[in-house]
């Protein structure tokens, strides 16, 4: 076996033998339209039996890809447009520094009841904001959008990010994006999810954050399609590990 795999793998066994469950947790972003990429996205989760929590644009999600999504798969909202909005300087972002946060709040509660009317039961009440940047005046306002979550990257410093707002971040993201958006190579990724479950058990970072998987199955190459299928193969039957669903973190169900 691959090192960084068994040491993930030991890293399990640690959290099994202190009688501790290992909780993940798998966010995909950017679904908008039907296509190969993402028929073959939600087939993986159906196959592995691996709960998806698909992060989907408003204003660009047709409701085509609700319809053919299935059981495992919970939706979630993705920003309102994933429109850059960033100002000179600044780095990526929907939600401008710039933008009075009331403005932000008229756009997110429309988009999100654009998105739950197309998604129906399948519809969680969180954000995962484009590039995970949301500035935390607005994050202070998102349950008047409707807003009952949020997902950004990185360990959380705080259960809930604002009053009645729980925050359920990914920790691991598969893509190399300043290097060709390619798949980051499994010992990168296996290094980041070791990490991060190390620093749980140490409390060195929120024991009770599940450790979040981070996909975008546009830009997916063969090496991440089948790091995907390995991990979910290889973690599934695991006696101390499991995947959950997002109505579970973020005690929407």
């Amino acid at each position: 076996m691959n090192t960084e795999w068994q040491v993930l793998f030991d890293e399990i066994a640690r959290w099994k033998d202190a009688g501790r469950t290992v909780e993940f947790w798998w966010r995909d972003d950017d679904a908008a339209r039907p296509g190969p990429a993402l028929s073959r996205l939600i087939a993986l989760a159906q196959r592995s039996a691996t709960p998806l929590a698909l992060a989907a644009i408003p204003m660009q999600a047709e409701k085509e890809i609700f319809d053919n999504a299935g059981p495992l798969v919970s939706i979630l909202q993705h920003g309102t447009d994933h429109a850059n909005r960033a100002a000179a300087g600044e780095k990526k972002t929907e939600f401008a520094a710039s933008e009075p946060p009331a403005a932000a709040i008229v756009r997110l509660a429309a988009a999100r009841r654009q998105l739950e009317m197309k998604a129906g039961k399948n519809f969680l009440p969180v954000l995962a904001p484009p590039w995970n940047r949301l500035p935390d005046r607005l994050a202070s306002q998102l349950a008047a959008a409707g807003l009952r979550g949020l997902s950004q990257y990185g360990p959380r410093t705080r259960v809930e990010a604002a009053p009645g707002l729980r925050q359920v971040n990914t920790h691991v993201d598969i893509i190399a994006w300043r290097s060709g958006r390619a798949f980051v190579g499994a010992d990168q990724a296996l290094r980041a999810a070791t990490k991060h479950l190390a620093a749980k058990r140490t409390a060195a970072a929120d024991p009770g954050e599940a450790t979040g998987w981070l996909t975008h199955h546009a830009v997916h190459d063969e090496a991440a399609w089948a790091f995907l299928e390995r991990l979910f193969e290889s973690t599934r039957d695991l006696p101390a590990l499991a995947w959950r669903r997002a109505e579970e973190l973020f005690h929407t169900s």
